[in-house]
């Protein structure tokens, strides 16, 4: 059977639907996944593989049989790590086809079929009993359905049905529990991920760009924004508060998967504005505590210098809805509240008895549009003056009292840079209501809704009469577009560029002018590894996964007539030798 694929072609920004195999997507996800990440991730590994050993053990020590139960099984290595620990059988569940497949044959490949039973199904539809999936329930639950949110892939309802239907009471768990770890934090580089703050325009009357009350009262999105905090300069952010554990989850228990929230008091050991929550876990692969695998930045962690690097789990950084000025030794409240798969935080000064009797909060939602139209990077772009200013400095060139501008991009600044500036008329083409909307607001602040036309249309469909039969003498453009998952899919303005070529005069200044393509030949400490195969992990041979992902990657990258990419890579080594790439 065949499927219909969107894909939103970078050229053209159009989506497309192409016709694939069934399961493209599903293979496509693996090849552009970092399951070799996860492989080469040593201390989760070594962690897991003595968590499986001591849970092994005391089971037997038990007198009982050791069957386990391994949920999001992936290539099977935690399974595997199972049976040679001493697992009398194993039910390793994983719901994704291809991946289930390659399990199935990486099992095999290390001679564990007999006692590792693959079940391609989503855990919650898995049965118990003598005709069902599992012939009994586990005693010991294995998982590994965490992201840098820990609970982001659903690993709370997944435990929840788990426990109920899947695992006996008092069954050992790897991991044994999680503790979710946050701490206040005051940076602006940070705050201007998802505020927008007011954009000087020097020129004669030196103007400021203003957002309208909602774009600044608006709390933003809920969703987690996860990066690696161990890159962050010290000097991006200033520390509030000490490290606080937020909440925990034991999962040998029956976990509760219902929305909840936790609150913990903090002592401010340093004044300023809270603006910013970082948040990172760890769990421990015992009850004991003594094997811990924690994701804890470098300034937390007593061997900062050695700090595992991992891509698949990072930290997280919250945004509290509004900043909030603390005072160094005065108490302040922050609550953490969740639901079954992610997590938002609120801070309060010091309560009253009435105020403690606490309520949950949903999660915030934009009323603003911004924070649905541009993503975190796009907020920092905004509110780069050096990137304003380079801007300012190039339209200043170019402008002229009767010129006629045209900006291509979307939810772009420049045409209130450029009526700023002196241009005659202003025109601005919007591919989306929303974009649309959201830059009318803008306009209105500022006092220009009346002076810039938006234009809601792609640049192909644009006609004279959208431009009131005026040519356009300077074409402008960031270029930024939502489309744009690459920083060269940017390069549709020069598409767009020759849409338009119909409107513009003979001669047309375009800004901007040229674009270049560079390449430079880097040595990664780490990041490599997120492409790099395995071969054998633990002393487990996963080929038969590393040549599927190759596989996949060519499929999906073939070689054509027009274009070639040279990738050459020193496979014992993590240097990249060389990028070459070539159009014809």
């Amino acid at each position: 059977m065949k499927v219909f694929c969107g894909r939103a072609n970078p050229t053209t920004g159009s989506v497309e639907w192409l016709e694939e195999d069934e399961n493209y997507d599903y293979h496509q996800e693996i090849a552009r996944s970092c399951y070799a990440d996860m492989l080469h991730d040593k201390d989760r590994n070594v962690k897991y593989y003595q968590g499986i050993r001591a849970a092994v053990s005391r089971v037997k020590e038990r007198g009982e049989k050791a069957i386990v139960l391994d949920i999001g099984t992936g290539t099977g290595l935690l399974s595997m790590m199972a049976v040679t620990a001493g697992a009398d059988f194993c039910y390793a569940i994983e719901v994704f086809t291809p991946m289930a497949i390659a399990a199935v044959q990486i099992v095999e490949k290390n001679g564990f079929s007999d006692k590792i039973k693959v079940i391609n199904k989503h855990s919650t539809e898995v049965t118990v009993g003598p005709d069902g999936d599992m012939q009994c329930r586990a005693n010991i639950l294995i998982t590994e359905l965490f992201d840098t949110e820990l609970i982001g892939e659903g690993a709370l309802p997944s435990y929840e049905h788990a426990h109920k239907y899947l695992v006996q009471e008092g069954c050992e768990a790897v991991p044994h529990r999680a503790r979710v770890y946050a701490q206040l934090v005051e940076s602006k580089r940070m705050w201007s991920w998802n505020k927008l703050f007011p954009v000087h325009v020097q020129a004669e009357d030196d103007e400021k760009i203003v957002f309208p009350s909602e774009i600044e009262n608006c709390p933003g999105v809920p969703s987690v924004y996860d990066i690696q905090l161990n890159q962050v300069p010290r000097s991006d952010f200033t520390i509030l508060s000490d490290v606080v554990t937020m909440f925990s989850v034991d999962f040998s228990k029956q976990v509760n998967s219902s929305s909840t929230y936790y609150t913990a008091k903090l002592e401010p050991i340093k004044s300023g504005m809270a603006q910013v929550i970082l948040s990172w876990w760890d769990v421990d692969m015992d009850p004991s505590g003594m094997i811990k695998c924690t994701m804890a930045p470098y300034w937390v962690q007593s061997t900062s210098n050695d700090v595992q690097w991992r891509d698949h789990w990072m930290q997280c950084v919250y945004f509290l809805p509004n900043e909030e000025p603390v005072l160094s030794g005065e108490d302040v409240y922050l609550t953490a509240y969740r639901d079954e798969y992610s997590v938002w935080y609120k801070l309060q000064k010091a309560r009253n008895e009435e105020d403690k009797k606490d309520a949950y909060v949903g999660s915030p939602l934009c009323s603003c549009q911004a924070h649905l139209l541009w993503n975190r990077p796009r907020f920092g772009e905004l509110n780069d003056q050096n990137r304003t200013n380079q801007y300012i400095q190039a339209l200043m060139t170019v402008l002229e009292k009767d010129s006629i501008c045209l900006c291509i991009s979307d939810g772009s600044l420049l045409p209130l840079l450029a009526q700023y500036l002196g241009a005659g008329q202003v025109f601005t083409v919007e591919n989306s209501a929303v974009s649309h909307c959201l830059m009318e607001k803008i306009f209105k602040a500022n006092h220009v809704g009346n002076k810039i036309k938006i234009i809601e249309k792609r640049p192909e469909l644009l006609t004279a009469s959208d431009l009131e039969d005026k040519k356009v003498s300077v074409l402008i453009g960031e270029p930024f577009f939502t489309t744009s998952l690459l920083p060269w899919h940017n390069l549709y303005f020069l598409y767009a560029r020759t849409a338009v070529a119909a409107h513009l005069t003979d001669s047309v200044t375009v800004l901007p002018q040229s674009a270049s393509l560079y390449m430079m030949v880097v040595e990664f400490k780490d990041l490599w590894r997120i492409r790099s195969p395995c071969g054998t992990c633990e002393g487990f041979d996963v080929h038969i996964m590393d040549d599927m992902i190759k596989l996949l990657r060519l499929r999906r990258f073939p070689r054509t007539s027009d274009e070639t990419w040279l990738v050459v890579v020193n496979p014992l080594t993590p240097t990249l030798l060389a990028v070459v790439a070539s159009s014809g």
